[in-house]
């Protein structure tokens, strides 16, 4: 009987011990492979930007700078009075992927604050890069005045960032799906390539879809648990980020010089291309990546014209909203520190 006392806490230690045995193990093979994807993660960006820069290097070297200036004269007033409202659409929609992250999250914040973060955190990390930081920073600043923690506002960051990539999905989606032929002129694929790759991404996000439908549904992230969106708030989740997208594509579209021979849907397409390679690359908006893939994708009588054009797409769609964002948030912190002032010296005068 004393023997089998014993065994009993003998075989909790050996388990205790085995425990303490493997679990370092384990957190040792997690953040090797953390670290081996990191590594490849940084060596997909350098190759994509040392790629994009040759490719930009070989354009510009045969560019002709008269006709680069002629391109720029050639655009109208008409043309980026329009790119200014398709970038204000854009924008606008932006503001949504805040407004339906705060819903999903229970918080109850006014449509001029959420508007304000939104605006000024995407102009600036769109400019800037390093959105985790950039964009975060300019979020917490603004919603922590209305009593959102750090931890909302990293779950707002990582709704935002599922109604951005489910936008990209299925404007390219519909892209191969109504136009294959087009498409295929850009990406040299077969017709029926680009049909099956737009049948898998329709049918990854109709499986999304259906997936968060069927019950709560919850996400791990850096330590963070996230509770999905359901049902309808994933449907609008769908539409803002369509529309957002549409709108920014369709603000660099209504640049592109006369006698160029893309259609919008094979347009959006290439777009969105971009955006994923410039995301991947790492770099400010995109910077360098995002045209080299462009000038490859847009048909046009002149390669002076297409870089007229990119260049005032980023004039229009990232240097203008980056300048009023920083005016925003310079009064912003005015009225609140003028509204502090009053309220400090309204209490002293009580007193």
């Amino acid at each position: 009987m004393a023997l089998n006392q014993e065994e009993g806490p003998r075989e909790a230690l050996a388990q205790e011990a085995a425990t303490a045995f493997v679990d370092p193990l384990q957190e040792i093979r997690t953040e090797r492979r953390r670290q081996l994807w990191r590594l490849l993660g940084a060596t997909l960006s350098i190759g994509l930007i040392i790629v994009s820069g040759v490719v930009l290097t070989n354009i510009l070297r045969h560019v002709n700078w008269a006709e680069l200036r002629g391109a720029f004269r050639a655009t109208g007033w008409d043309q980026i009075s329009l790119a200014a409202l398709f970038t204000a659409l854009s924008y606008l929609a932006l503001t949504g992927y805040d407004a339906l992250a705060l819903r999903q999250l229970a918080l109850r914040v006014p449509y001029r604050t959420t508007a304000l973060g939104s605006f000024t955190s995407y102009s600036i990390s769109f400019t800037l890069g390093f959105p985790l930081i950039t964009a975060g920073t300019v979020r917490y600043w603004i919603y922590s005045q209305k009593g959102v923690s750090a931890a909302k506002v990293a779950s707002m960051t990582i709704i935002a960032g599922i109604t951005f990539w489910l936008g990209m999905a299925i404007v390219i989606s519909a892209s191969l799906l109504l136009d294959p032929a087009a498409v295929a002129e850009v990406n040299h694929l077969k017709v029926w390539v680009n049909v099956l790759i737009g049948l898998a991404i329709a049918g990854g996000v109709i499986a999304w879809l259906v997936w968060v439908s069927l019950g709560a549904r919850r996400l791990q992230v850096q330590g963070l648990t996230l509770e999905l969106p359901g049902f309808w708030v994933t449907l609008g989740q769908m539409v803002l980020g369509v529309i957002d997208l549409c709108a920014a594509a369709m603000a660099l579209y209504v640049l592109l010089p006369q006698g160029h021979t893309t259609d919008f849907i094979s347009f959006s397409a290439s777009y969105v291309f971009g955006c994923i390679v410039g995301i991947v690359s790492h770099t400010p908006g995109g910077l360098g990546t995002f045209e080299a893939t462009m000038l490859k994708a847009v048909s046009a009588p002149s390669q002076e014209g297409v870089i007229a054009s990119l260049l005032m797409f980023r004039a229009v769609y990232y240097l203008v909203p980056f300048i009023f964002a920083l005016a925003l948030l310079g009064a912003h912190e005015c009225l609140r520190r003028w509204r502090s002032l009053r309220e400090a010296m309204s209490k002293r005068e009580d007193l």
